[in-house]
């Protein structure tokens, strides 16, 4: 959007602004690709704290579901809220064990991963 003021002669509406108009004048579609907008939230301290914790059992997670999973050929979804929701730690130990059947990892390996995936879950 541009602006710019223009005379007017024909028309005096004042004496003291004889002959001004704004005039506003579109360029298109450039300006309104140019300006993104986005949407931010602020969170308070504790809940921002909790956000932290909770990025960092997920991103550490994805990182030892690639190593358990080299080359990834299977993907495999390993949800927390639903692994939180069970239980006992001997239903989310069967059912983490199921969904890493299929992993060519050894089964100690596989083990040492649940029983750490379960006691960082415990943090949340």
């Amino acid at each position: 959007m541009q602006c710019g003021i223009e005379s007017i002669n024909d028309c005096e509406r004042s004496p003291n602004r004889t002959g001004l108009r704004v005039n506003f004048s579109e360029k298109g579609e450039a300006v309104k690709e140019r300006r993104e907008k986005f949407l931010t939230a602020k969170y308070g301290s504790h809940q921002m704290s909790l956000i932290r914790k909770r990025l960092a059992v997920e991103m550490w997670l994805y990182d030892e579901l690639q190593k358990l999973f080299d080359p990834p050929s299977e993907a495999v979804d390993v949800d927390i809220d639903e692994i939180l929701d069970m239980d006992t730690d001997d239903i989310r130990r069967s059912h983490l064990r199921e969904l890493l059947s299929v992993s060519k990892r050894s089964p100690q390996d596989i083990s040492k991963f649940i029983t750490d995936l379960l006691d960082r879950a415990k943090t949340l």
